[in-house]
């Protein structure tokens, strides 16, 4: 089955590459946020909404879960090969490197033409902070960081999982991922209800985040400011700063490579945020930073991809 996973990953990054997620096609992921949606309603409320968030995460993930591995039995039943196509289909679903590459330039490109609405426009459909008044470096800022942290929640972590347990477990960490995207915040309403979900996701993305970042360091050639020992120094002093576990990995492999500062003050609905800055700051962010942040994220998946199926291949030799 390792060989299997493995052809199965290479066709799904075929198939996400050239195609990626058309608005016509019936996207598994609508189906679990309408499935995320229908348990939230109904368990959060009233006590014990912690344990009741453990319930809920237990419900979603079997669902998912049991949907796809009916999916890929039945496709391998009818043939091996129609079991693999099914099974790059389903894991294409759960990689998203050229819808982000999509959204990344989608602000890069009014920022070239000096639109400055139109760029604000366009990140504040992919972060959640306040858009309204930034100036270019600042929505240059919430891109690149955008495409830095979303290269492991996107593509690698996926990839890694789909490696591991194929489409079924690939899933598994998209319905995860989605569920700490819908109710993994600090706040009243999700505060103990999310917290399974979150620190879930956390574990998951544990070792995928840190091949990124590495991999990041490894695959780009830094900009004329840092030595990629230096790149390295930096990247293990700064990730660690970021309030999320996982997320600045990325983040501080791509301003230690561009030699450029990240984080920093961000309003969310009109309330301050003060974020650790990554990186050394040796020059101001620029629109060709986006793009170069698109390169470096390229060049990770190709080389992430890589590396597990030299891993698979060792693994399936071995077995």
């Amino acid at each position: 089955m390792i060989l299997a996973h493995t052809i199965a990953v290479f066709l799904a990054l075929v198939i996400d590459r050239f195609i990626g997620d058309p608005k016509w096609l019936p996207h598994p992921v609508v189906g679990m946020g309408k499935l995320i949606s229908f348990f939230e309603k109904r368990l959060n409320v009233g006590n014990f909404k912690k344990l009741k968030g453990v319930l809920f995460l237990c419900f979603v993930l079997t669902s998912v879960v049991c949907i796809s591995i009916i999916v890929v039995y039945v496709a391998y039943q009818i043939h091996f090969i129609t079991g693999i196509i099914a099974e790059a289909l389903l894991i294409s679903t759960t990689i998203a490197s050229k819808s982000l590459e999509q959204a990344a330039v989608e602000v890069a490109d009014p920022l070239q033409q000096d639109d400055l609405p139109s760029a604000r426009l366009k990140l504040s459909w992919i972060v959640g902070r306040d858009t309204e008044l930034l100036q270019e470096s600042e929505i240059v800022r919430g891109t690149v960081e955008t495409v830095a942290e979303n290269t492991t929640d996107g593509v690698t972590s996926p990839l890694f999982y789909a490696m591991l347990g194929g489409a079924p477990l690939a899933m598994l960490y998209r319905a995860v991922n989605t569920c700490d995207s819908m109710v993994g915040y600090k706040n009243e309403k999700f505060g103990q209800f999310g917290w399974a979900s979150a620190r879930f996701d956390d574990v998951l993305n544990w070792i995928p985040s840190r091949l990124t970042g590495l991999l990041m360091v490894i695959s780009f050639k830094p900009e004329p400011y840092h030595t990629r020992r230096e790149c390295f120094a930096v990247l293990f002093r700064d990730a660690k700063k970021h309030p999320s576990p996982n997320s600045g990995w990325g983040e501080a492999a791509v301003a230690a490579l561009l030699g450029i500062q990240l984080g920093g003050q961000n309003t969310y609905h009109g309330v301050l945020s003060n974020r650790a800055k990554m990186g050394v700051k040796h020059r101001d962010l620029k629109t060709k930073d986006i793009y170069l942040s698109i390169k470096i994220m390229k060049r990770t998946v190709y080389l992430f991809t890589l590396f597990l199926l030299v891993v698979g291949s060792v693994v399936y030799g071995i077995t």
